[in-house]
């Protein structure tokens, strides 16, 4: 008999893949798809990066690591966090985890208790909700909006809290918004949960990738923040499936037992060949990449605020134009099939990123070369009428 865990039902599919496959079955069979859909850097993994790999196999380095990841990465995230932001952030709080959302993973097993309750902003990353699920907490939406930059305010998170709240998780640069938290939103997010003694998790895995102002970390606001990165991003290493967490210090032991058990090590190595990401030549291909999908965002923003649509928030980082399409259209799901099947532009409505009037938002990626981004545009056009 089939019967699944009571937890499934409350785990949507992630709609945006389902949009990526029917986009590649449209490619086999000879149509132009231009993906502005999915969340990844269209640059190969910078090549120091794929050099690293490569050397460390060919020297039989693919054994087991220490649970908590290699000494030698966790000391150059360390002197990163150093070097970048100028704070210091011991060795021993730093774990390298299977991606970002192996960091997640991690960080609910830990602390979720069955029916304990967690605020998420919505609009927000689905995979948080559903991966908070599955190990039985409860996720609660705070439905955020232009009035606050698509961030959640401590006003809101202290009126949201109760008896069953547990923590709070906040994103920034945020999916798929691309907004920021201030270092004092944070620290007023941060004090908000030491009141009510719950955890505050922060997911900074698009830091790197703003383009007006550095993100602050909320490694700066206190010790007793779970800080989830990622090499996935800024580092453009996302099917390397390697991230971290700084965890605070009390649950390191914790987090290590679950890692033992739950997934051994992370890649050996995909983690030799993160060493050279923080290489000073890495860093600096990167930075040009981030100039790079700046000009993108800049000349993508105006072109479709020219064909109608909104964008309510500001794109500060990550590198997504979050519209609001009520003006073209009256359900966004329906749009991004329509765009897909008729123009072959794959974008992502709103619908996958939580129930905040997912209906008049659609998200844009700017993950390609601004060619490729002008041709959208003109499809969109053609589409539009405009």
């Amino acid at each position: 008999m089939y019967r699944p865990a009571a937890r499934l039902a409350d785990i949507a599919p992630f709609h945006v893949v389902e949009l990526f496959t029917r986009a590649r079955q449209l490619e086999s069979e000879g149509r132009d798809v231009i993906h502005m859909e999915v969340g990844e850097p269209d640059f190969p993994t910078p090549a120091p990066v794929t050099h690293a790999a490569i050397a460390a196999i060919a020297n039989g380095q693919t054994f087991y690591t220490e649970s908590l990841g290699l000494p030698a990465l966790r000391q150059a995230i360390s002197r990163f966090y150093g070097e970048r932001y100028g704070v210091d952030v011991p060795t021993s709080r730093i774990a390298v985890t299977n991606g970002a959302s192996g960091a997640l993973n991690l960080a609910f097993a830990c602390l979720a208790d069955p029916g304990s309750e967690w605020l998420l902003a919505d609009p927000g990353y689905p995979c948080n909700r559903h991966i908070l699920r599955t190990y039985e907490g409860q996720p609660v939406a705070i439905p955020v909006g232009t009035d606050s930059n698509f961030q959640p305010t401590s006003e809101q998170v202290r009126a949201a809290w109760n008896e069953r709240t547990a923590g709070l998780l906040v994103a920034s640069p945020a999916n798929p918004t691309g907004t920021l938290l201030t270092l004092d939103e944070i620290k007023a997010l941060a004090n908000v949960c030491r009141e009510k003694d719950g955890h505050f998790l922060v997911d900074e895995i698009y830091h790197g990738l703003t383009y007006e102002t550095d993100a602050p970390t909320a490694c700066a606001a206190g010790d007793d923040i779970w800080v989830i990165n990622s090499f996935s991003k800024y580092f453009q290493m996302t099917g390397w499936r390697l991230g971290w967490m700084v965890i605070p210090e009390d649950y390191v032991r914790d987090v290590e037992k679950l890692a033992q058990n739950l997934v051994l090590c992370p890649s050996t190595p995909a983690q030799h060949a993160a060493l050279a990401a923080f290489d000073p030549d890495t860093i600096a291909l990167l930075e040009t990449r981030r100039a790079e999908f700046r000009k993108r965002r800049d000349f993508l923003a105006p072109a479709l605020e020219a064909i109608g649509f909104r964008i309510t928030a500001r794109p500060e980082g990550a590198f997504y134009l979050y519209c609001d399409c009520s003006a073209l259209a009256e359900d966004s799901f329906a749009l991004a099939r329509d765009l897909l099947e008729k123009t072959g532009v794959a974008a992502t409505p709103g619908l996958d990123f939580g129930s905040n009037q997912p209906e008049k938002h659609i998200r844009f990626a700017y993950t390609t070369g601004v060619e490729r981004l002008a041709e959208a545009v003109e499809r969109l056009r053609r589409y539009f009428g405009r």
